[in-house]
């Protein structure tokens, strides 16, 4: 059975360019006892797996050329060898940017019928998630206190200040654009946006948060980061999801100003975090998440681009900004 393949063809220099990839086509096996055949239907584009190229994230390993690239993606179960999965199941799987692949049962989730399978490449998948327990269980958003979210229009962010919305939370975004700004005002019911590329951010910033900022929930770090210091109250807690800012360079920046002296003096709490640290909290989470789509509290802004061939210009448009909401590729 033919499958088709994005590999990354070269390690980026500088920015990442489409050149990077390559458009692949291979025979895949049928799949051996314990193994499940995929066929996928769309897979998730993420800034995060941009410091996989870059060596930055240790959980991705070594960043090498001649593979497939890698990705969460959802598909049906064509061929299986485990009990567990029937042929015509929907899953969430590690896809990567291919048409075919096969796995271990234990690299599957089955998606319920009642649920729509592209809901798991958003809020129900790795960017719901991670907006989940890094708002929730490292911010820790109390009703009445103003929460600050960067890359607030993109595929974690537009859903972190939805659910600090829905706890009470005053809400401000930082995004890229006007545009992106009125999507989070009119749309997503953020109280503030302030554009970061506004000769003035620092000053409109201010007047956003009149009343500090009790959580930060960092997606891009560089001078946003830095900016977010300078607002936080006393004992208010920053969540370090990503660094998206310095992602798609060979030479990134260093850390902001205002480290170490800015947490000791204001009593802050700054903590990464990984999804994988809550992985036996997954089904509680979906269960809420979902829950809260299903009143309405909850929108899923969902980007798409058509075509495996797609995938890497998705991407490079993705790093400069392009998308609003999760980026899926249509295969």
């Amino acid at each position: 059975m033919r499958n088709q393949q994005v590999l990354i063809d070269s390690l980026p220099q500088g920015k990442l360019s489409a050149g990077n990839y390559r458009l692949a086509e291979t025979e895949i096996a049928a799949p051996k006892a314990g193994e499940v055949l995929v066929k996928t239907t769309a897979f998730a584009i993420t800034a995060g797996t941009r410091a996989g190229l870059q060596g930055s994230a240790s959980y991705a390993g070594a960043p090498t050329t001649g593979v497939v690239m890698n990705s969460t993606g959802v598909g049906e179960v064509i061929d299986s060898t485990v009990e567990a999965f029937s042929v015509g199941d929907a899953v969430v799987a590690p896809t990567g940017w291919q048409t075919l692949s096969l796995h271990e049962a234990r690299a599957l989730t089955k998606i319920d019928p009642a649920h729509n399978p592209v809901d798991y490449l958003g809020p129900m998948g790795v960017n719901g998630l991670t907006a989940y327990f890094g708002l929730l269980q490292i911010g820790k958003p109390k009703a009445g206190e103003t929460v600050m979210v960067s890359a607030a229009a993109g595929s974690v962010g537009h859903l972190v200040g939805q659910m600090a919305r829905i706890k009470g939370c005053r809400v401000v975004g930082v995004m890229g654009s006007d545009a992106k700004a009125d999507v989070l005002l009119g749309q997503l019911g953020f109280d503030a946006a302030v554009n970061y590329k506004d000769a003035n951010y620092r000053q409109l910033l201010k007047d956003a948060t009149p009343d500090g900022v009790d959580v930060y929930f960092d997606n891009t770090g560089g001078m946003i980061l830095g900016s977010a210091l300078f607002r936080m109250n006393v004992a208010g807690r920053i969540a370090c999801c990503g660094v998206v800012s310095q992602y798609d360079t060979d030479s990134p920046e260093p850390g902001p100003r205002g480290i170490p002296g800015l947490l000791v003096n204001k009593r802050l709490t700054m903590q990464g975090f990984l999804l994988f640290d809550f992985v036996e909290q997954y089904a509680e989470a979906r269960q809420q998440i979902h829950s809260w789509m299903q009143a309405g509290d909850l929108i899923s802004l969902t980007d798409e681009v058509k075509g495996l061939e797609a995938a890497p210009e998705g991407f490079v448009d993705l790093l400069a900004g392009g998308n609003v909401g999760t980026r899926i590729v249509r295969v």
